[in-house]
């Protein structure tokens, strides 16, 4: 057993201070005591500890595009004009282009507190849409990038198969994400050994059909066949109304309507974005026990649209944040955003504390870490007996954290500014950012900057 000595660490209980936790072999919590002593051989950590933070949804190889589709065209700009600036970038990555921008990514989740991340990962194929001789080549490259720099990955293989509602043939800008049953089934079978049962605590290996109108029903029925027992699920849904009015146009049905009706929605699934759905909808959705994934960072740089929190949360449901698209790569701003959205919308303030005298970031941080931890069916979210030892070090004397203790130390971190307080993150109790830096990052960004000189070249 390795031993780790907390000052002062965030429980499920809530804050306590001098903390001892003892870590297994396999990164894994198997003994914590709080008001310890430190021992002379445990790593000591002085300042607030904070467990480490799921990230959600991530589609890895935006984050070389953030900054290219903000330049105005000459008619209306949305999703859909969006979309077709991020075909034209993923037809030009090649697999060291996607391996380099993952690794860069995930080493600046890292050093912002991102422990684990959901991979939803489409694309699949060479830039003309032939396979590559493994098909799952660049799944291979993702999982090396979260070898490199440590993060827990869950990784998420997309199904896409059609175009739109109908199925509509899919266009010729999407040939790299496509597959039919017979080849996804051949991915996945690919995949399993790297993600089997019992072996690294960091790696687990999910199914996402891509959404509703990339994917009809009896095809969701086929991928939902080759699943494991625990393996999770997640689908883009209610992103934009485009989407729900087609979806009524050809089902009858709003989409999460028709997705609750129609698959065995539970606690295993994550419902990406779900931003439009109605009352009846949002009542079914938190009954489920599949966890809303929200990306408000995201969502408000493509004019999606604001999820309906307050009623969601009041009904008992949960979720977690993902950073998506990875315009920001800050699980404060998504918080801080999430709230900030509601009170532009309701005209209001403290809207999603759990009632008088509750602290919105305690509510917004303890959500998240639990809603992110089931999405990602990972041994994460609470520094805890059973738990991977995913530790995530703050400055204690940062300035935006001065005067500030139990009671008040989450709310400041989220709403008090945009400096990053992350001194040293662990996960499974080797460190992988040291002094706020990812301890490879200098090598890590090499690489990406070589991707992204052959890119624009």
């Amino acid at each position: 057993m390795r031993r780790f000595w907390l000052s002062q660490a965030r429980l499920p209980q809530g804050w306590a201070d001098q903390v001892e936790i003892r870590v297994d072999a396999a990164g894994i919590i198997r003994q914590l005591t709080p008001n310890a002593r430190p021992a002379a051989d445990a790593v000591q950590l002085h300042g607030p500890v904070l467990p480490g933070i799921p990230n959600l949804h991530s589609h890895a190889f935006q984050r070389a595009m953030a900054g290219l589709a903000e330049r105005a065209g000459p008619g209306d700009d949305s999703f859909w004009t969006w979309r077709e600036t991020m075909y034209r970038f993923a037809l030009r990555l090649g697999p060291e282009d996607v391996q380099a921008i993952a690794a860069q990514l995930y080493a600046e989740m890292l050093q912002q507190g991102y422990t684990a991340v959901a991979e939803f990962h489409y694309v699949h194929h060479q830039p003309d849409g032939s396979r590559y001789d493994d098909p799952a080549e660049l799944s291979w490259r993702v999982l090396a990038a979260a070898e490199a720099t440590g993060i827990g990955l869950t990784h998420l293989p997309v199904l896409y198969a059609h175009g739109g509602f109908g199925p509509k043939p899919a266009g010729e800008r999407q040939r790299r994400f496509l597959h039919d049953a017979k080849g996804y089934a051949a991915l996945l079978e690919k995949l399993r050994p790297a993600f089997r049962t019992g072996g690294s605590p960091l790696r687990r290996l999910g199914i996402a059909p891509h959404s509703l109108r990339a994917v009809s029903g009896p095809l969701l029925a086929e991928a939902l066949a080759l699943t494991g027992a625990d393996w999770p699920v997640h689908i883009h849904i209610a992103e934009q109304t485009a989407e729900v009015d087609d979806c009524l146009a050809h089902n009858g049905q709003r989409p999460v309507q028709w997705l609750l009706d129609h698959a065995p929605v539970d606690r295993h699934w994550c419902l990406v974005h779900a931003t439009h759905i109605d009352a009846a909808e949002t009542a079914a959705l938190a009954r489920s026990g599949a966890v809303a994934g929200l990306c408000p960072t995201t969502e408000a740089n493509l004019g999606d649209g604001l999820f309906p929190a307050i009623d969601y949360l009041a009904q008992g449901g949960q979720f977690g944040i993902g950073s998506d698209s990875h315009i920001s790569i800050d699980w404060r701003e998504e918080l801080r955003l999430l709230e900030y959205g509601q009170r532009l919308a309701r005209r209001g303030r403290t809207l999603l504390a759990q009632g008088p005298g509750g602290s919105t970031g305690q509510r917004l941080f303890d959500a998240a870490m639990a809603g992110g931890a089931q999405a990602l069916n990972q041994p994460m979210g609470a520094i805890a007996i059973g738990r991977r030892a995913d530790l995530v070090l703050l400055d204690g004397t940062a300035p935006m954290l001065a005067g500030h203790g139990a009671e008040s130390l989450l709310d400041a971190l989220i709403f008090s500014g945009q400096p990053n307080p992350v001194r040293a993150v662990y996960v499974g109790g080797r460190q992988v950012v040291a002094e706020g830096r990812h301890v490879q990052a200098e090598n890590i960004a090499a690489a990406y900057r070589a991707a992204l000189t052959r890119l624009t070249a």
